[in-house]
């Protein structure tokens, strides 16, 4: 692939991912109740304080994370703790659709996802699957420009 172009998709799916953390964070942070609330509609085998410290803490490290996406601040960092989150949600969701759980993903917390399909858990998980490819993809190459960096 020509190597602007690359760069310019490399930005730009930076930038995409960087932006929808952003929009999820600041959608769980002026509801952070209805984000607790969707965390135990999940029915994961945690303590119930590990879901009040994740409904209070997700959102800024989802909002720390996307301005570093954006900034382009520490982006192998960044990015590999991103791909380890996608891999998380991508459990969360996965693990509430094959138990047929029919809740609202809570992922943005909008009124959008309530009660649509948009806001399911099957849209979600592979949402977050697309996500998890992109962070991925970005994370490798990344590293990839590190390794050339220290090459030079």
């Amino acid at each position: 692939m020509n190597l602007p172009i690359k760069s310019t998709i490399v930005l730009g799916l930076r930038w995409l991912l960087g932006i929808v953390f952003i929009w999820a964070a600041l959608g769980k942070m002026v509801g952070p109740q209805d984000f607790l609330a969707n965390l135990f509609e999940y029915r994961l085998p945690l303590p119930e304080f590990s879901l009040r410290f994740a409904a209070v803490t997700l959102p800024w490290l989802e909002l720390v994370f996307g301005l570093s996406l954006l900034t382009g601040f520490w982006p192998e960092s960044t990015l590999g703790v991103i791909l380890m989150l996608m891999m998380v949600f991508l459990i969360a969701t996965g693990q509430a659709w094959v138990r047929g759980l029919e809740i609202d993903c809570g992922c943005f917390g909008t009124a959008i996802e309530k009660n649509t399909f948009v806001g399911s858990v099957q849209f979600a998980f592979f949402r977050n699957l697309v996500l998890a490819a992109i962070s991925l993809f970005l994370f490798s190459e990344a590293l990839e420009n590190t390794q050339a960096k220290t090459k030079e």
